[in-house]
């Protein structure tokens, strides 16, 4: 549980005890930052090693969709032949690079699978002596008071029933947002009789063999997963809404997969029927339609909403005015360099948490949110795309270097990741 407790701080303290939650790559490396800035750090993980979401496990949840609040949470959505869409130089953390080192098992792939990125992960809390700050296998839950100056976390151990509640001046949020799905609202499909499920419990490609599969959505892990299933499925069939609705076309390289314009509803009988006016019989209709921002251990009274998957009000995707400097978020963003962000902005976070950095007044910080939100209304842009960046994260990470007294982005990896990133797009909108 964390949340807000009304305690009395001194304003000049420069030293804080501060609680970051996951152990992923944004934990680890605000856990770092924290700690060169003079903190007292303490991690919380609920699993029991460092990596968050690249970590794979073969289980999966027993709602294929993850839509039961009964059942048990599997916190990854990893598939085996999953490797990084990014090349390894520009991943790597500045002083940290994700280079090869010559140990058995490892990847030297210039793309490398999860298992690598893990391991990577894994040297990096071991360099750092990060591991040392962690409490693996503890879980948070919210009692839902409120307050405005230190942050209460009540925490339970692996298989103990018993909160354990401590007192910590600030909390950086790092839990990632790959667990929540979100999924595509089909007419008809309550009534429909095939199988339908969320990428986030897709593993291996076997289950589908000689099945007719229909897969929504144009992400990089959606093209993966297709080509994955192609090669044993029946059929292959890509809906998207970014497609034409008169999109009928047989995809290169493969005589058993087809894309596409969304889905227009689904019959009893099983069929499919696209805006193409096209019909398929299917067994599997799968969800690759991305995830939520999900908070469930959080209280703050309303002061952090999400609405249409924006977090807000949030000052630079990281601070929320209420509680600022107190409660920040790593990693919020998305379409980005994630290592790289990440330690921008705990960089950040840091400084501005030991008194280093100023940020502005409350009434200024909500004055920028707003218009910020007014320029994505204005553009047509949905508020579900708040904290998608873009290119326009180069703006952003010079923002931040130039607010930490670090270096910008070198030329080098914006350019690579530039590159990466118009691969990943032709990708997609070719759907492999």
């Amino acid at each position: 549980m964390v949340d807000s407790s009304i305690i009395q701080m001194a304003p000049s303290i420069k030293c804080r005890h501060v609680a970051v939650i996951g152990a992923g790559a944004a934990g680890l490396v605000a856990a770092r930052e924290l700690r060169r800035e003079g903190h007292s750090v303490v991690v919380f993980e609920r699993q029991n090693q460092v990596g968050g979401t690249w970590i794979y496990t073969d289980h999966v949840e027993q709602d294929p969709l993850s839509v039961d609040p009964t059942l048990p949470i599997v916190y990854s959505s990893v598939y085996r032949s999953l490797r990084t869409n990014l090349p390894r130089e520009c991943m790597g953390f500045i002083d940290f690079p994700f280079v090869i080192r010559p140990r058995k098992s490892r990847d030297p792939r210039r793309f490398p699978s999860h298992g690598e990125v893990v391991a990577y992960l894994q040297d990096f809390a071991k360099e750092f002596a990060i591991e040392e700050m962690i409490r693996f296998e503890t879980a948070e839950e919210s009692d839902g008071e409120g307050g405005i100056t230190k942050w209460r976390i009540e925490f339970t151990e692996k298989e103990e029933k018993v909160r354990l509640p401590e007192l910590y001046d600030a909390v950086v949020v790092c839990n990632g947002h790959y667990i929540e799905p979100r999924l595509a609202d089909i007419p008809g499909i309550s009534s429909w009789p095939g199988k339908e499920m969320h990428s986030h419990n897709y593993r291996i490609p076997e289950p589908f063999k000689e099945q007719v599969v229909v897969r929504i959505g144009s992400s990089a892990s959606a093209v993966d997963i297709s080509r994955d299933i192609a090669g044993v499925a029946k059929e292959v069939h890509v809906a998207s809404w970014s497609n034409a609705a008169d999109t009928f076309i047989k995809q290169n390289g493969h005589t058993n997969l087809w894309v596409h314009s969304m889905i227009e509803r689904v019959h009893e009988d099983g069929l499919v029927v696209f805006q193409n006016g096209k019909t398929i019989l299917a067994h599997v209709i799968m969800h690759c339609t991305g995830y939520k921002y999900h908070f469930p251990f959080l209280e703050t009274n309303g002061s952090v909403t999400l609405n249409d998957n924006c977090v807000g009000p949030l000052y630079k995707h990281i601070f929320s005015p209420a509680f600022a400097p107190s409660l920040s978020f790593v990693g919020i963003t998305w379409k980005v360099l994630p290592f790289h962000l990440f330690e921008l902005q705990s960089k950040w976070t840091a400084g501005v948490l030991s008194g280093r950095i100023t940020l502005p007044s409350k009434e200024d910080m909500m004055v920028e949110i707003k218009t910020e939100y007014s320029t994505l209304e204005a553009q047509g842009i949905p508020k579900r795309y708040t904290h998608c960046l873009g290119i326009s994260q180069f703006e952003y990470f010079d923002w931040l270097a130039s607010q930490c007294g670090c270096s910008g982005t070198e030329k080098w990896r914006k350019e690579m990741c530039l590159t990466s990133f118009m691969r990943v797009m032709d990708e997609a909108s070719g759907d492999v």
